[in-house]
């Protein structure tokens, strides 16, 4: 049933508890866990307002993504010895289109995420990654708080 689980994280509590939920999950059905975190960068058009030097911004990205490699180590520690198969993928681009593209490109049977992450008073305004993947996913999707 669930044979492969997508579990977005992003460092916050609730994408732990998330990814300990979908092991739980995973254990039952023997499924292979694809644990996933997006970092946009900083190259979006209200920037190209601003007169940045271009290696400001590069220099930004590497540590974006320097942070993302970060939350994919602290990762592993909560997997420890998962018994079945685990990867571990980063991911740049927006959140929610990319962790849906993700769950379709590898066939992903369900996606467990957190209700929150760490985007604050954003969540507010834009509408939170896990609602726009709960509308928007063609697989289950379970949502841990």
């Amino acid at each position: 049933m669930f044979k492969k689980i997508v579990v977005p994280v992003d460092g916050s509590e609730s994408a732990w508890r998330a990814l300990r939920q979908a092991m739980e999950v995973g254990m039952k059905f023997d499924s292979e866990i694809i644990v996933i975190t997006v970092i946009q960068p900083y190259n979006n058009a209200a920037l190209l307002a601003v007169p940045l030097d271009n290696n400001v911004i590069s220099q930004s990205n590497a540590d974006l993504e320097h942070i993302g490699q970060e939350v994919l180590r602290a990762a592993k520690d909560v997997v420890g010895d998962y018994k079945h198969n685990v990867t571990y993928t980063l991911e740049v681009g927006h959140p929610s289109e990319r962790i849906i593209a993700a769950a379709k490109e590898t066939g992903a049977d369900a996606i467990v995420l957190g209700s929150r992450g760490l985007s604050g008073i954003a969540e507010f305004f834009l509408g939170s990654v896990s609602s726009k993947i709960a509308q928007y996913s063609n697989v289950p999707v379970l949502i841990c708080k």
